[in-house]
């Protein structure tokens, strides 16, 4: 149905993007042909490839990405055959090892365009290989520098026409979609803050807004980088936004605090401190509500004032409550910043902004099991490949092998269906190839116009169904495998047995794929949750040894909270009890970093080892926290700290203030442990 509604009815964005996709490669192809390239469908299908997210600094730096793979896979490939080509079982090995090393460092990358890279790098090395060893007896290496050079060539051909087509054509700019993204990122956030100081608000609501938010600042992450090719204000943009995503995550784990003690420790909130979370409550409604950044940045500057006069106004609080008025404080400042982050983003204002960008979990076990699935999708194609000799496998294998790649990170349930769609539309383009392109260019003059009038209908048939994320995997089962079965070069072939044999190649390769995927799979969802939360605990325990540990432990912390939230969301529990304790866990982190600035430069002589014991015993009761016990030791570590502490000249409201962070840092491991507890109990039953 989405396909059909993208066919029939698309949009003038969509239009326009199916338009300038067939002029780029249009003009990929004529300069292919014009110099006489030896295959220059490839260079068609380098700028199909670019035609996914065409913003323009998106497309610049894929096509970067796509040459640097290519010049190295074929510096392998040669490497390979000059070394092995006397050896085809040792050298179709090599290339097996070296297509699984792509693929399991491809895992290990965060933005898309480098895990294409990869891809290319593999595909690029296959084709180098597989096409010298298809005809043995000319195999020299003037041979294997010739194609090598070839493919480099078609590949360049077809991303430097895509760029430009992308940079002179109705350009869209990477900018503006991070703009309404970073926007819609924080009308999201106020109206999540609003919700966890409700005291009516559902739990599924809650994190229905988180995993919304989080994915929000995952793509933020992701196209960041590609802004700075479009302009010297682009690395500035860059820093906004990674700022503004540092920042919201701060939004997330503090609000929590308050939220959470409104719901499990009413009798700990006293009325003026609900009196401020209901204020709170009611601003961050209207500036969700709002869309004048002007009226939002008056409004927060207006909440942090209002926060400063009761942080001075209530003098008889209890350690807890110091400590959360402070909070309230705390979660202000990184509203305001939020804020100026995307004034930086929106007017190319300057401001001395600047946060990592969010880091990439990298897990061997997941690197490890798609460098193995690759492996097997290529091994399986090259052992038919030599048990049969026929040319046609080897689209079996290079196929398979760029999609096995690029879609590795995608959840199970979206990657089989992504395969299920691509290999629908190659059961419509084949048809289409037999009975529609090839009778009419065998009938033609074999003019360029001609060829070009023949191909770019199903070319824009499929370029409609790349412009959409839903129907994307529709698109690429059109146009790939439709320049791969027609070929068009100055010498195409109309061979239609050859063209019957490539397709049942490819979509034989892409079914063998599905079913590699499906057998191949990840490690469990349980192990990779306790994975990422060992992970966590080792970082909690080692963040006061880095020189700028806020931004480093924030930006590490921002993929493994969208991985624990995915995780968790696809086992179908819905207290979400790991996704909280992450959140937990982050706070923490900045806890334990600001409990450290008020210590610093405080003369002690066991400070610092009492100190260090605190951080390792913090480590250690998260972890057992997520096992469902409590851990009794760090309690006696806050005990030990604060009488260290006492003997200090460390003025009175500052360690009443620290007094307040280990009682809620102790509620909150009871609180959390109990409910994993629970969880554990009616899961055994």
């Amino acid at each position: 149905m989405l396909l059909l509604k993208s066919l029939f009815f698309p949009d003038r964005p969509t239009i326009i993007f199916a338009v300038k996709g067939v002029i780029s490669m249009t003009l990929a192809l004529y300069v292919a042909m014009f110099f006489n390239l030896e295959r220059p469908y490839w260079a068609l299908v380098s700028a199909i490839f670019l035609q996914v997210r065409p913003e323009s600094g998106l497309v610049i730096e894929k096509g970067l990405c796509q040459i640097g793979g290519n010049l190295v896979g074929a510096l392998v490939g040669i490497i390979i055959l000059n070394g092995f080509a006397p050896y085809p079982t040792l050298a179709l090995g090599l290339l097996a090892c070296w297509i699984g090393l792509n693929s399991g460092l491809s895992a290990m990358m965060r933005q898309q365009n480098f895990v294409y890279a990869f891809a290319m790098a593999g595909m690029t090395a296959c084709l180098v290989v597989l096409i010298v060893m298809a005809s043995p007896n000319t195999a020299d290496s003037a041979k294997i520098f010739e194609v090598a050079q070839a493919r480099i060539s078609e590949i360049i051909v077809g991303a430097i026409c895509a760029v430009l087509v992308s940079q002179l054509l109705w350009p869209v700019k990477v900018k503006h979609s991070l703009q309404l993204r970073a926007k819609n990122t924080i009308n999201q956030t106020l109206s999540y803050l609003a919700l966890e100081l409700d005291p009516t608000g559902s739990h599924a609501s809650r994190h229905e807004h988180i995993d919304t938010i989080l994915e929000s600042i995952s793509t933020l992450s992701d196209d960041a980088s590609a802004v700075i090719y479009e302009g010297p204000e682009g690395r500035g943009q860059n820093h906004a936004v990674n700022f503004l995503c540092n920042k919201t995550l701060s939004l997330l784990a503090v609000i929590q605090i308050f939220g959470r003690l409104q719901r499990n420790h009413p009798q700990l909130v006293s009325e003026p401190l609900a009196k401020i979370l209901e204020n709170m409550r009611s601003r961050f409604t209207l500036m969700a509500q709002s869309s004048d950044y002007q009226e939002c940045y008056k409004m927060a500057r207006s909440l942090r004032h209002q926060l400063q006069q009761n942080l001075m106004q209530y003098q008889s609080k209890t350690p807890l409550e110091t400590r959360l008025i402070k909070a309230t404080m705390e979660l202000s400042a990184d509203l305001i910043m939020v804020l100026k982050s995307y004034n930086v983003l929106t007017s190319n204002s300057v401001a001395n902004l600047n946060a990592p960008p969010m880091e990439f979990h990298r897990d061997p076990l997941i690197g490890l099991t798609t460098g193995l699935r690759s492996m097997a999708v290529f091994v399986i194609g090259a052992s038919l490949w030599i048990g049969t000799g026929s040319n046609a496998v080897l689209m079996m294998i290079l196929l398979p092998v760029v999609f096995s790649i690029m879609m590795a990170r995608q959840p199970l349930p979206m990657l089989t269906t992504g395969l299920r769609h691509i290999l629908v539309g190659i059961i419509i383009i084949v048809p289409v190839t037999i009975f529609y392109a090839l009778p009419l260019l065998a009938q033609s003059s074999g003019d360029f116009e001609i060829l070009i009038l023949v191909l770019a209908g199903p070319f824009f048939i499929g370029l409609l169904a790349l412009a959409n994320r839903p129907t994307l995997p529709y698109g690429l089962g059109i146009c790939v495998p439709f320049a791969v079965l027609v070929q068009p070069s100055n010498n195409i072939s109309f061979a239609i047995e050859n063209t019957i044999s490539n397709a049942l190649a490819i979509f034989v390769g892409v079914t063998v794929l599905y079913w590699l995927f499906k057998l191949i799979t990840q490690p469990s969802e349980r192990l990779m949750q306790y994975r990422l939360l060992q992970s966590i605990q080792k970082d909690l325990v080692n963040l006061a040894q880095r020189p700028d540990p806020t931004s480093w432990f924030n930006a590490r912390m921002g993929d493994r909270l969208l991985r624990i939230a995915t995780y968790e969301k696809g086992s179908g529990h819905s207290s979400r009890v790991f996704t909280d304790l992450a959140f937990t866990a982050f706070n923490l982190g900045n806890v334990s970093i600001r409990l450290r600035r008020i210590l610093q430069g405080i003369p002690a002589v066991h400070l610092e080892s009492a100190l260090h014991l605190w951080q390792l015993s913090l480590g250690k009761a998260f972890i057992t926290c997520a096992q469902g016990k409590v851990a009794k030791e760090f309690a006696l570590s806050c005990e030990t700290l604060l009488q260290e502490l006492s003997k200090s000249p460390l003025p009175p409201e500052e360690l009443t203030m620290i007094e307040g962070m280990f009682e809620r840092i102790n509620l909150t491991f009871e609180r959390t442990a109990h409910t994993i507890a629970e969880q554990k109990e009616a899961t055994e039953k």
